[in-house]
């Protein structure tokens, strides 16, 4: 299994921690029962944290037009709104929400050239809410492939606290490779123009890097 580089330092600090606990406990506690349920729920405990940080091989097929999920997760919202930190006009959002036991690794869905990338600090309110793609911590990516452009948006939930985005403006950048990463549960926006064919369902599940969510109309 491929780690992700994003989380070498916390596996090691909650490495280092959990060693430090099981010392602790084996040394003044009594070998008994609960030294050795601590061992159990560290070692599954640290499983996870790697389980979550796993950085699977993705197989993305490109063809003209078609927009690649960014993430891992379940298709909960497919709407036309009102786009207005970038566009400022109707788009076709579709959100994908990400729980902790999803791969967190984000990826472009299309080809093509950075337009546009702001970070905004903000709340940390349930991935799901309505209000978490305008009010919580997020970071904002403009793609532009020819005449159009994708804007993709990671969003952190009420347990992530930090979202890294690797996209710089002016960035040539290809569909399905790595632009960021987003720790514990999360979600992330997809804003499509309003002419374009929306391929997923809500409450579909869906694969980074490989489902095609959608394509754009020339």
């Amino acid at each position: 299994m491929r780690i992700h580089k994003e989380g070498m330092a916390t596996l090691i600090l909650v490495g280092a921690v959990l060693l430090l606990l099981n010392f602790l406990f084996y040394k003044f506690i009594p070998f008994n029962i609960i030294v050795i349920l601590l061992a159990i729920i560290s070692i599954g405990f640290y499983l996870f944290i790697i389980s979550f940080f796993r950085n699977p091989k993705r197989n993305t097929v490109i063809n003209t037009g078609e927009v690649i999920s960014p993430c891992d997760g379940k298709v909960v919202v497919i709407e036309e709104t009102e786009e207005t930190e970038y566009f400022k006009e109707k788009r076709i959002q579709v959100s994908i929400f990400m729980s902790p036991l999803n791969v967190h690794v984000n990826y472009n869905p299309i080809s093509g050239m950075v337009k546009f990338v702001q970070y905004h600090p903000g709340k940390h309110l349930v991935a799901w809410h309505p209000k978490s793609s305008t009010d919580n911590e997020r970071s904002t990516v403009v793609i532009a492939d020819g005449g159009n452009e994708i804007l993709v948006r990671q969003i952190a939930g009420a347990v992530a606290r930090r979202i890294v985005t690797y996209s710089k403006v002016g960035a040539q950048v290809t569909a399905g490779n790595e632009f960021g990463f987003i720790k514990f549960g999360s979600r992330v926006d997809l804003f499509f123009p309003v002419n374009a064919k929306i391929f997923v369902e809500l409450n579909a599940t869906i694969k980074g890097g490989e489902t095609v969510v959608g394509k754009l109309i020339s």
